[in-house]
């Protein structure tokens, strides 16, 4: 049986223009014009999910779905740095965020490791490879990057390496334990921001 996954990133936020750690701010009202335009236009799932973030869940919302929060689903635990802008830790502890950036097993902030999501989220990928009919989820970038690194079995420190654009779907086919991909369809003809 040929299991799929469209992972759609959230629509523009002012966190994710500012490369800020999520810090629960909601998506912008272009991004939300943007999700509604591409309501209807995402294929039938018969699993429908969120990460829990507010960006997620209101993308979610604004492209019609009627999505479940699912917490294995949710992006990279930053820690101490969630709020802050990458540029605001980078000029406060320069040395641990090269650290952060360079080691996928690194933590400086006390939350989770680049390779940790992508275990998490791998594991995910396992649990779901033989469920029937197709899931949807609408996850943060970096969910999207851990999904692919897993899918292809790249490298770890490949993820920093894979860009996510805002309102984009990423299909993941595959069967057996191995994964197909499409990357960074938009669900519909990008407007510009």
């Amino acid at each position: 049986m040929t299991s799929r996954v469209f992972l759609v990133s959230p629509a523009m936020s002012v966190s994710l223009r500012q490369a800020r750690f999520d810090d629960g701010a909601p998506i912008e009202e272009s991004g939300a014009r943007r999700a509604r335009s591409a309501a209807g236009s995402l294929p039938p799932a018969g699993r429908v999910l969120a990460s829990p973030s507010v960006r997620c869940r209101e993308t979610a919302v604004a492209l019609g779905l009627n999505a479940l929060a699912a917490l294995e689903l949710a992006g990279l635990d930053a820690g101490r740095w969630r709020g802050r802008t990458l540029d605001e830790v980078g000029a406060a502890a320069p040395e641990a965020v090269a650290r952060w950036l360079g080691d996928p097993d690194a933590a400086p902030h006390g939350g989770e490791s680049v390779r940790e999501l992508c275990g998490r989220i791998a594991r995910w990928l396992a649990g779901i490879a033989d469920t029937d009919g197709p899931t949807l989820a609408v996850v943060e970038p970096e969910v999207v990057r851990a999904a692919v690194v897993h899918a292809l079995d790249l490298p770890v420190t490949a993820f920093w390496r894979l860009d996510v654009p805002p309102l984009t779907a990423t299909e993941l086919s595959g069967r057996a334990g191995r994964w197909n991909l499409r990357l960074g369809r938009p669900p519909t003809a990008p407007e510009a921001d």
